[in-house]
């Protein structure tokens, strides 16, 4: 190994913790600056250390955008690794396009090739192999139509506790009134 590459190793062994600090306390600013192109506020929970897969240039966020804890995007199919000594050109990856108005739940997978239409929610832990049209929740393993926003935003309406417009210690005092805690 040269001298050149040992300091180019060297620096990354002490330049990661820094940047996994930053992607914590700044998530949306450390994937901008990966190259995830967004077009209007987008709100990450959590970290975006190991959101972005080797191609965050690939993924673009529009406005209004909420990803959970945990969430995935990758860009790229690694599966064709063992088939480069017969296909040494062989590669699939793809763009992800989020639409307006998106949650992304918890730990959720969006592949390679796929767009969330508008105004739609992707569940918990759903890995998402295939476009989801606006105004629809999806979720399992693979993805799949649950149902409309419409529905959903009616039952919703019906359940709420009338509080989501409150945050930090106020939020927390309401919840803790509803149920009942001290």
């Amino acid at each position: 190994m040269t001298v050149f590459k040992k300091i180019l190793r060297f620096k990354k062994i002490f330049s990661v913790p820094f940047k996994k600090l930053y992607a914590q306390l700044y998530p949306v600013d450390y994937a901008r600056g990966l190259g995830v192109v967004m077009d209007g506020d987008v709100t990450i929970y959590g970290s975006s250390y190991y959101m972005f897969s080797s191609e965050p240039y690939l993924v673009s966020l529009s406005n209004n955008v909420f990803i959970s804890v945990g969430v995935e995007f990758v860009c790229h199919d690694g599966s064709t690794l063992p088939f480069r000594k017969d296909y040494p050109k062989l590669e699939l990856a793809g763009e992800i396009n989020v639409g307006e108005n998106v949650f992304i739940g918890k730990g959720a997978t969006i592949l390679h090739g796929v767009t969330i239409g508008s105004n739609s929610i992707i569940g918990a832990c759903s890995v998402v192999t295939k476009d989801v049209p606006d105004n629809t929740i999806v979720g399992g393993i693979p993805a799949k139509f649950i149902k409309s926003t419409d529905d959903f935003l009616v039952k919703a309406n019906e359940k709420s506790l009338e509080i989501g417009d409150l945050t930090g210690l106020d939020k927390v005092l309401a919840y803790k009134k509803i149920f009942n805690k001290k």
